[in-house]
């Protein structure tokens, strides 16, 4: 596949402004993901980004863990944050890093607002807090406990880091403007007791730093020049630079930000994602349906797909929602120069070639793409009794159908053209359980009827002696509607597709297919692209239907658009 040409946006801008001016001579940035959870789609946005310059810059992207909240986060998300990142085709090299690395100089660095008059510990409860912060309209009015003297605040603060008091008991609040319009910098809180095990520091604090203190301290001890962040961390701008500048620190990072990755037809609110999990609406975060990492590469999407889709998107800082059809190109694009053919039914309807020779097997020699030699040939056996598409074949078909009907040819992929002569039926429902045909010798390797007719239809087929029994999971979207948050007076759950997976147990492939390999993906001939799930065994295979051969929702959308 080749990707997407990089465009210009308004950070390649900035960035190369910097570069020209000499503000900057080497660009560093990082992808601070919390350990509390997968990664999803908007993530992948993110981290194509922050990489993504870096490469193109000649820079280096951290990956720093953001790792102040005992209480949610785990090694667990650690470790899949870190293959999720890679899998996406980045390497942070030596530069892994955590905020718990800053523990100490945070500390330090609260301190140092204390003792400079710009730090205080408040014991209004959470409650109190948010009644004395006022509103958009309304100036909030000082705390109580705002002007406790250095000395106390100093002691008070130890305290808490020796673990002396409860859970909610006191917070250390930075010193700012109460009147402030912006809520963000009414004395907002930078330290909180949590008398929790961390994961990776044990139980050596008993206080831990709120993000807006942690994250603007950690670029500037790394030497970020450009900290890029979403649109909701806009209002929170002020407050990164106040504490840089009160901290005096050595370099202060710029924070720029840009619009989040929303996406049709999914969510990407790790709360309303774990309630999918939670409550069973999905089989857990690496469900094929979920717009997680884990989840898009079970379901068989690629890295370079999902780089060209971030790409594509693009950069702005208007807020809107990318097309799903737009992410399922970029699949298709892929796999269709990369993904072998090879042949599955999954809907099979028995058909019996009657002038076949009993016993004999053919070994049919066929291209593993039509478009690349260099995936070479595979041999794929015909025998006398074939399996076939149900909807392959119409009893009593309507006008330009090109397949299979009584006293009709159609030519199997790669093999022979068939006239079907006989249709049997049950005799309880009258339904088609079979088919009776004749095969036509001359026809071999596409070769022309004797008589001169032309066959337009083609179809696929599997040798039902050697046909290898499998599972196959069709995915759709999650959701039924392109915006599951729109409707405020409906929980998002309430439109949950309930055709989002389709299970068929009674597939025939062809047994090629025996020796698959995870993450190998395949287009099966005119029914779509598949990938083996992990819940596969050796005695049992299972294939995920990564997205179909072309977009069936378009014409949905443009109905639903006309009423």
């Amino acid at each position: 596949m080749t990707e997407t040409t990089p465009s210009t946006h308004f950070i390649r801008n900035i960035i190369e402004d910097d570069l020209k001016s000499g503000k900057h001579t080497h660009i560093a940035t990082r992808f601070p993901p919390e350990p509390n959870g997968y990664l999803h789609v908007g993530h992948a946005k993110s981290i194509c980004l922050n990489f993504g310059l870096a490469q193109e810059y000649r820079g280096q992207c951290n990956l720093r863990f953001d790792d102040t909240n005992p209480t949610t986060e785990s090694t667990e998300y650690v470790e899949s944050i870190k293959d999720a990142v890679h899998w996406l085709g980045f390497d942070w090299e030596e530069r892994l890093y955590h905020a718990s690395d800053y523990f100490q100089q945070l500390y330090e660095y609260a301190v140092f607002l204390i003792k400079q008059g710009k730090a205080y510990v408040c014991s209004l409860t959470q409650d109190e807090i948010r009644e004395y912060r006022g509103t958009l309209k309304q100036p909030g009015k000082d705390s109580p406990y705002r002007n406790r003297s250095v000395e106390e605040n100093l002691d008070l603060f130890e305290r808490m880091k020796n673990g002396e008091f409860p859970d909610g008991k006191h917070v250390l609040r930075a010193k700012i403007d109460m009147a402030s319009p912006n809520i963000n910098m009414r004395d907002p809180a930078i330290y909180r007791i949590r008398n929790a095990h961390h994961h990776r520091t044990g139980d050596d604090w008993r206080i831990y730093p709120m993000y807006d203190f942690t994250h603007c301290l950690s670029d500037a001890i790394e030497g970020i020049t450009h900290s890029l962040c979403t649109l909701e961390f806009e209002d929170h701008r002020p407050l990164y630079d106040w504490v840089l500048d009160e901290c005096k620190t050595e370099s202060h990072p710029q924070q720029i930000e840009f619009s989040r990755l929303n996406l049709k037809y999914t969510i990407t609110s790790k709360r309303k994602l774990n309630r999918l999990v939670e409550e069973n609406h999905v089989t857990g975060w690496n469900d094929p349906r979920m717009p997680t990492i884990v989840g898009m590469r079970r379901r068989g999407y690629t890295s370079a797909s999902l780089r060209n889709f971030c790409e594509r998107v693009g950069i702005s800082k208007s807020e809107y929602f990318a097309e799903m059809t737009l992410l399922e190109d970029c699949v298709r694009e892929d796999l269709d120069a990369t993904a072998p053919r090879r042949m599955c039914v999954l809907h099979p309807l028995k058909v019996v070639i009657t002038n076949y020779p009993e016993g004999k097997t053919e070994d049919l020699t066929v291209k593993n793409h039509p478009k690349d030699p260099e995936m070479g040939t595979r041999s794929v056996p015909f025998s006398k009794v074939v399996y076939i598409e149900q909807e392959d074949f119409r009893e009593d078909p309507p006008k330009k159908y090109h397949r299979l009907s009584p006293n009709r040819e159609v030519r199997l992929r790669n093999a022979y053209v068939i006239r079907c002569d006989e249709v049997i039926k049950d005799p309880d429902t009258q339904e088609i359980v079979e088919l009776r045909c004749t095969y036509f010798p001359e026809t071999k390797g596409g070769q022309p009827l004797a008589e001169g007719k032309k066959v337009k239809g083609i179809i696929h087929w599997v040798s039902a002696e050697h046909a290898n029994s499998i599972e196959v999971r069709l995915y759709d979207r999650l959701f039924s509607v392109p915006n599951p948050n729109e409707d405020k007076e409906r929980d998002f759950t309430e439109f949950l597709n309930p055709n989002s997976l389709e299970v068929l147990t009674e597939a025939k492939a062809e047994p090629s297919l025996k020796t698959a390999s995870p993450e190998v993906r395949y287009q099966f001939e005119r029914q779509g692209y598949f990938t083996l799930d992990s819940d596969s065994t050796p005695d049992h295979f299972v294939f995920n239907r990564i997205v179909t051969l072309r977009d069936s929702w378009a014409k949905i959308e443009q109905d639903q658009q006309k009423l």
